[in-house]
């Protein structure tokens, strides 16, 4: 999901694409249903409806942000969910806290709930993305990104992890988890393939069933969705793992059989665990938006596959449908989509639906199905009997966010999660009398191994301070050994007998991770280990990843190396394995790769020849030398497609022409949907005295204003959101201008990009 916090992308043109071919849903598995008919609640429903007007109809399927709608809209509009994206909080605060959370969910309840007008009660759902725990509050307990999870191959321990999210996020009266991500990611260079448990589609369906039945209870056992659950949704419905050259919300070109087997296991294991949301997937499958497709969303997914639950939308993912916008799209509603996900223009889609349902452009009877889904999902849930959030149980209970055996229970899974790469010479478990030092970026930080979707949503902008209870790899390893110094850049007074190095990708989230080769670049961190082996000091690598990458010369530079992925808040975890507490546990889900070209590596796949195969992974026990590595990087191209101008020269293809930037073409929709922004640095050698404008392709904006503000001689950035351009005419699906400068101004320019910036405003 797009979330309120900008973010940079990559920009990667896709390949022509064919006709999508022809839905079989005979082919597709009849899932037994998780939960049978109830009579009795259908009567309720009946009744429920015979009563609701029709504004009433549209209200519960549109579904804003909190950041952009308040309890009196809920009330005035009848609205049946809100959300909160990464980065949106109550009042706009970064920090708020817990009570905060609550306080607002029950004025969110109140509203929902008040009769005074005759209108039905029912009660509203606030949904939030709690991916890897309840990872948008401070102080939550936040467990490893699923790319650890899933070299746990650990089940029972996946259950567990929904269990604790579900108790934490009824504390703040959140009753609807977007998640889990049920992706099976077959590129690397996707930036949400550490939302991918695993390449292969075994894990997944075992995984998502196990930890939906934590989050919401076990199908027709007692406490399902009761005391302490929470509302699952699986997404992304579906092939979001297999777009072409792993390019967030692009183009899945696999077969209906692929579709099925691979990407759609894990809906049958959710299915199986009675999930009653699913999400609509941003990508496309042969070139059309699955937010569109009909045939999958309705014909496969509610009709063959039984699902009786609601299908909800991705942030704004029906406006990218052919023929739609954000504040209209009936092609997406009669597909099947059945809540509107829609956080800024929500007021605009109400009454273009309410409109669209009156022409009968939208069937009433297509109307009805999605209330009565909505409406299925509320009562199964126990909302209309369970009061407002903070008299439920666990509401208000804010000592078990992050408690202490919620926190063991993240330490476990990190322990499990690491995977032992390379052990030469046996350097790893570290002694109890050895001196250690601990160095690297990620020596002592807490956002970094925590990775994206972590208090806002690319997870920037955060530091030890923002995390109460959380322990940093060096302060678990300096808890567990004697003698230890933690120095990020390396430095020490008494030559230490090992130095841990904790180094890897900085944090990102979506379409900002997006890659064009899966090599790890970290001059900074190689030269560190280079400078300390020349010293003669042993090293240990810990690499911080989201994915497995091409780190050959790391590992050259390495005697021992260990794959932690994003591990969370429980640092200590990765401290109990390396002092040897603890064995390693952690088996490959995902190939690594030997050469800095393959970003499709997959088990089974033609020519699989990984450095580390799937489900590879050392223990104490194995005796096993790694010979240096190949560092051949010909032919591999490593232009930065989020990058236009770089210290004043074109980047890659794109070609300078006085203030004009061209090439392309490049489809920014994604982008201008998430609100990024375009980040010029220059230097104004003169106060303009004519307007002047910035284009994107054909939208233009006057920054006459924003030029003027700035002082005169020294390098400045001005930001302009990307949607601005839009909304000023330009067809972001097609830009082969990102940048024009127009207009009597003298200045200099240094760096045209894309940036995760959060102010970014349309002048």
């Amino acid at each position: 999901m797009k979330r309120v916090i900008v973010a940079a992308a990559l920009l990667v043109c896709s390949a022509a694409v064919a006709q999508m071919p022809e839905v079989h849903p005979e082919i597709w598995p009849q899932v037994p249903r998780a939960l049978p008919r109830d009579a009795a609640l259908e009567k309720r429903i009946d009744a429920l409806m015979a009563r609701m007007t029709l504004e009433q109809k549209v209200g519960q399927v549109i579904q804003p942000a909190i950041t952009n709608v308040t309890p009196a809209d809920v009330r005035n509009y009848h609205l049946g969910s809100v959300l909160n994206g990464g980065g949106g909080w109550p009042g706009d605060v970064r920090k708020a806290t817990p009570a905060d959370w609550l306080a607002l969910a029950d004025a969110f309840y109140d509203a929902s709930m008040d009769t005074r007008d005759g209108r039905p009660a029912i009660p509203v759902m606030w949904g939030t993305d709690a991916v890897h725990g309840h990872n948008n509050i401070v102080g939550a307990t936040l467990f490893p990104h699923n790319v650890g999870l899933g070299a746990m191959r650990n089940p029972d321990l996946m259950k567990r992890i929904g269990e604790v999210t579900a108790r934490e996020m009824r504390a703040t009266g959140q009753d609807w988890d977007f998640s889990p991500t049920v992706a099976v990611a077959r590129d690397d260079r996707w930036g949400r393939a550490y939302e991918s448990w695993s390449e292969e589609p075994e894990i997944v369906r075992l995984y998502a069933q196990r930890i939906i039945e934590g989050l919401q209870g076990a199908p027709r056992a007692p406490g399902f969705l009761g005391r302490g659950k929470v509302i699952a949704t699986a997404k992304h419905f579906i092939g979001d793992g297999g777009t072409e050259g792993g390019r967030d919300q692009g183009n899945t070109l696999a077969t209906e059989v692929e579709l099925r087997d691979i990407h759609g296991a894990g809906y049958g294991g959710a299915l199986r665990a009675g999930v009653q949301a699913i999400m609509a997937s941003y990508n496309s499958w042969h070139g059309r938006k699955l937010h569109g497709i009909g045939e999958l969303l309705t014909d496969v997914l509610k009709n063959r596959m039984g699902f009786d639950g609601l299908v909800v939308g991705d942030w704004n993912g029906h406006g990218q449908v052919a023929g739609c916008t954000n504040a209209s799209c009936p092609q997406a509603f009669n597909a099947g989509i059945d809540i509107f996900m829609v956080p800024e223009d929500w007021k605009q889609l109400y009454e273009n639906t309410l409109a669209q349902v009156k022409s009968g452009e939208i069937p009433r009877a297509r109307l009805d199905d999605a209330v009565r889904r909505i409406l299925r999902v509320k009562d199964r849930a126990g909302l209309f009997t369970a009061g407002k959030p903070s008299q439920r149980p666990f509401g208000g209970d804010f000592q078990v966010i992050g408690s202490a055996e919620h926190r063991a229970v993240a330490r476990q899974a990190v322990r499990e999660s690491l995977v032992l790469l390379k052990n030469n010479g046996n350097v790893l478990p570290i002694k109890p009398k050895q001196h250690v030092l601990v160095a690297g970026d990620g020596a002592d930080s807490i956002a970094k191994q925590s990775g994206g979707w972590t208090l806002t949503w690319q997870g920037d902008g955060n530091t030890n301070a923002d995390f109460p209870g959380g322990t940093s790899i060096g302060a678990g390893i300096r808890a567990a050994v004697d003698r230890v110094t933690i120095s990020p850049d390396g430095s020490w007074e008494q030559k230490p007998d090992v130095a841990i190095v904790v180094f890897g990708e900085n944090p990102y989230a979506e379409f900002q991770g997006d890659r064009t080769t899966v090599i790890y670049e970290g001059e900074d961190d190689l030269a560190l280990l280079r400078r300390l082996r020349a010293a003669g000091i042993p090293v240990v690598s810990v690499f911080l990843s989201g994915r497995p990458l091409w780190v050959n010369p790391f590992l050259n530079e390495s005697d021992a190396f260990v794959a932690a992925w994003l591990p969370g808040t429980e640092g200590g975890g990765v401290a109990d394995v390396l002092t040897g507490k603890y064995d390693f546990k952690g088996k490959l889900s995902f190939s690594w790769p030997k050469l800095p070209t393959q970003a499709v590596l997959n088990r089974g796949g033609a020519n699989y020849d990984p450095l580390f195969p799937y489900g590879f992974g050392l223990t104490y026990a194995d005796r096993v030398e790694l010979p240096r590595q190949t560092v051949d990087m010909t032919g591999v191209d490593q232009t930065r497609p989020d990058v236009y101008l770089a210290d004043g020269r074109p980047v890659g293809s794109w070609k300078l022409d006085g203030l004009v930037l061209r090439g392309g073409p490049v489809d920014l929709s994604r982008e201008s949907n998430g609100n990024l922004a375009l980040a010029v640095r220059l230097r104004l050698r003169a106060a303009p005295s004519a307007p002047v404008t910035l284009a994107v392709g054909s939208g233009s904006i006057d920054i006459t204003s924003m030029l003027r503000a700035l002082p005169l001689n020294e390098w400045q950035t001005i930001r302009v959101r990307l949607r601005c351009f839009q909304d000023a005419g330009a067809d972001m699906t097609k830009i082969e201008m990102p940048f024009r400068l127009e207009g009597d101004v003298a200045v200099e320019l240094n760096d045209v990009r894309l940036t995760p910036v959060a102010d970014a405003t349309c002048p």
